[in-house]
């Protein structure tokens, strides 16, 4: 390694770091910084910015955004809430069940937002560790995304894997199955190696003795509005019509041979759509979308892909020809260490669509996979959901806000960075969904 290598590779790392350590859409901002000393003081071409990503988000969010100011977000939690108050036992599976699909309906992991202080409630009233469930619902908001149909990630590698064989329905399908069960398998090892017992923790008893715990208050019930309904049902029919565009379209399906419309402009022209018709049919006032929660992290969401994103591209594109020679000699022998590649680039790049779309190409030429030599292609489809590191590092905003909201104490980050309480459940959750997909897809 030359001496100006070491510096491209310092830039990048020290962007990353810095942008870690400022938080949120300071992730984007360091990027961007990243870029511009890659270009002017290292000689790197900067590379792509990845705009369909961008834009596939921008446009769910803005739907979504339309969808909480009707109401709908609203009556979607409470739908879980009275899911989580009815079986509260089962917390712990329930948990990363209700946030599991929330994502794969929206498409963003930040709905679990919404459901963090209904978990925290009643795992008190059970007299179980928040932390446990808590840890276990954030990692499956993250997962869910490489599951989603209306997900920047999944469009995108859908895209990619479609020329090789792979259907959307069956490229769904596996991703659906294998992290659904790699949540689930998480849940119940977590459920029984994990001590739950709340009030054996110490740092509880404290804060109970100090007053800083709150006593859990039950189900809150509200009024749910016919337009809550009605823009919830919108959204629905716009995922549902996603799905059948997409697979009408794929090669291996073909009931679309002629496609004018491709699967990128599609969800985002339906997004709009659905927006517009949440807009019409719900009285919702569009001078308030701006202030949405969910319109705020989205935004946020999408200047950080555009940062981080772009400076990966940059370095990634700057040293193809080595990455191209590592994988052919190293990831052909051992098919699983594509998915290792994926983890460590989705805890530094943080965003499943900006991981998948940094590693992807470079991987499918370095394999020469071919719609001729598709054999390979397998090694993608399976390690896909590797891309849902982000919770390595204790900074994504999910991760915070259970720390933060978790007024017990037990969900907490240690003084060694990486031993916080989601670093296990997602280690094993990435682990488990991608040796399901090797068993599923050599079912293909």
């Amino acid at each position: 390694m030359d001496f100006i290598v070491a510096l491209q590779i310092v830039v990048l790392l020290g962007a990353i770091f810095v942008g870690v350590r400022l938080g949120g859409i300071g992730i984007g901002y360091a990027g961007g910084a990243g870029v511009l000393i890659l270009g002017l003081c290292l000689g790197m071409k900067p590379g792509n910015i990845p705009w369909d990503v961008i834009l596939i988000i921008a446009s769910v969010i803005s739907a979504i955004s339309v969808m909480q100011l009707a109401g709908g977000l609203e009556y979607l939690v409470y739908i879980a809430e009275k899911i989580l108050y009815k079986n509260p036992k089962y917390i712990n599976y329930l948990a990363p069940l209700v946030t599991y699909v929330l994502t794969i309906f929206a498409g963003t992991g930040h709905t679990a937002f919404s459901m963090i202080p209904v978990i925290v409630e009643v795992a008190k009233g059970e007299h179980i560790k928040p932390s446990v469930p808590l840890a276990i619902a954030v990692v499956a908001s993250q997962i869910a995304i490489t599951a989603s149909p209306v997900s920047a990630a999944v469009i995108y590698m859908s895209g990619v894997l479609e020329p090789f064989g792979w259907s959307y329905p069956a490229l769904l399908g596996i991703w659906l199955l294998t992290t659904f069960l790699g949540c689930m398998v998480t849940a119940f090892i977590m459920t029984k190696i994990r001590n739950m017992d709340l009030d054996s923790d110490p740092i509880y008893q404290k804060r109970l003795a100090e007053g800083l715990v709150k006593p859990p208050v039950g189900m809150h019930e509200i009024k749910i509005t016919p337009a809550a309904k009605r823009s919830v049902y919108i959204f629905l029919i716009g995922v549902v019509c996603v799905v059948l565009y997409a697979s009408a379209i794929s090669p291996a399906v073909g009931l679309i041979k002629n496609v004018i419309v491709p699967r990128d402009s599609a969800i985002i022209s339906l997004m709009l759509l659905v927006g517009a018709l949440i807009t019409t049919l719900c009285n919702v006032k569009l001078g308030d979308i701006a202030g949405t929660s969910v319109f705020k992290s989205g935004m946020v969401a999408c200047i950080c892909v555009l940062g981080v994103a772009w400076l990966g591209d940059t370095f990634v594109a700057g040293h193809t020809k080595e990455i191209k020679e590592f994988a052919s000699h190293t990831i052909s022998q051992y098919p699983a260490l594509l998915a290792v590649v994926f983890f460590l680039a989705a805890m530094l790049l943080y965003s499943q669509a900006a991981t998948a779309k940094a590693i992807t190409p470079t991987v499918v030429a370095a394999l020469g996979i071919t719609a001729a030599t598709p054999d390979n292609s397998y090694m993608l489809v399976a390690s896909f959901a590797a891309v849902s590191a982000l919770f390595v590092l204790p900074t994504y905003p999910t991760l915070l806000g259970a720390v933060q909201m978790d007024d017990t104490g037990t969900t907490r980050i240690g003084k060694w960075v990486f031993n916080h309480s989601f670093f296990w459940p997602g280690v094993l959750a990435i682990f488990f969904s991608v040796a399901f997909g090797f068993v599923f897809c050599g079912l293909f």
